[in-house]
């Protein structure tokens, strides 16, 4: 057997060597997902981390009672800052009994809101088989409707001058409606001792 000169000793181990570090980097390079892999998924990854999805949260939303003279009354789900003529055109539009300039067709609705839609001249409507009126002698008058009513209908409740009336009708544009007769309380003017007089002559 040849004796191995301390330069060929000296070649064999840097060539050993050199294959050693081939392969390790080989054996590194198969454990990496191919490049673009990451992002051909469900997303980038963080840390080694599965992939994070980003979900865009939904939108807000305001359910609303769509009541009276509309072709489909009910209760509906609006885009947050839905107006109510969204409101009444989801509910099939306004019927040709209605009067829609009674109320505030471009006021934003608000979650459990109620819209009701007047019908021409329903204010005005009296009971039939109702009460007699002390004061007439006839049938009393139906409650006053605070969402359809004219300020001068207004005017002939007791305690309700022009000027409160004009209130009413403010507050009701700028809040598209009455949900309750309590609300008449948040007008200006009128406190609790006149709302409690006038809670059995009006009606939302």
């Amino acid at each position: 057997m040849p004796e191995i000169t301390r330069p060929q000793l000296v070649a064999y181990v840097l060539a050993a060597l050199i294959v050693i570090v081939l392969g390790l980097r080989f054996l590194h390079g198969q454990g990496q997902p191919p490049a673009g892999a990451a992002g051909a998924g469900a997303g980038p990854t963080y840390g080694g981390s599965a992939a994070l999805r980003i979900e865009r949260r939904p939108s807000g939303s305001a359910l609303v009672h769509v009541a009276g003279a509309v072709r489909h009354p009910g209760v509906y789900r609006l885009r947050d800052g839905a107006r109510v003529e969204d409101a009444v055109s989801r509910a099939g539009g306004a019927r040709a009994s209605a009067d829609v300039n009674a109320i505030n067709l471009a006021a934003k609705v608000a979650d459990g809101q109620q819209v009701v839609v007047p019908h021409r001249g329903s204010a005005a409507q009296p009971v039939a088989g109702g009460a007699a009126d002390a004061s007439t002698g006839g049938p009393s008058a139906a409650p006053i409707s605070l969402s359809s009513a004219t300020a001068e209908q207004l005017d002939t409740l007791d305690g309700v001058g022009p000027a409160t009336a004009r209130k009413i009708l403010d507050w009701r544009r700028l809040h598209g409606g009455f949900r309750s007769v309590d609300d008449l309380g948040q007008v200006p003017g009128i406190g609790p001792k006149r709302l409690a007089a006038l809670r059995t002559k009006v009606q939302p």
